[in-house]
């Protein structure tokens, strides 16, 4: 995985990650607050039908979960 905002190398374990720094994360937040990053159409319910299946950990193995 890569920096959003500059590209580097990005281990999942990283504590910012998916950014690779807390410089890189505030660069982000930034964007957000001064409008430069936007939302660009309301979110609708099929938007969210992918993530139905993904369980509370965020692997998305469900695996036994009934059992």
């Amino acid at each position: 995985m890569r920096c959003p905002i500059c590209r580097k190398e990005v281990d999942n374990s990283n504590t910012f990650a998916p950014f690779c720094s807390e410089r890189c994360k505030l660069i982000d937040l930034g964007k957000w607050f001064s409008g430069e990053n936007a939302i660009s159409e309301p979110l609708k319910p099929e938007h969210f039908e992918k993530y139905d299946q993904v369980s509370p950990s965020g692997t998305g193995d469900q695996s036994g979960a009934d059992s």
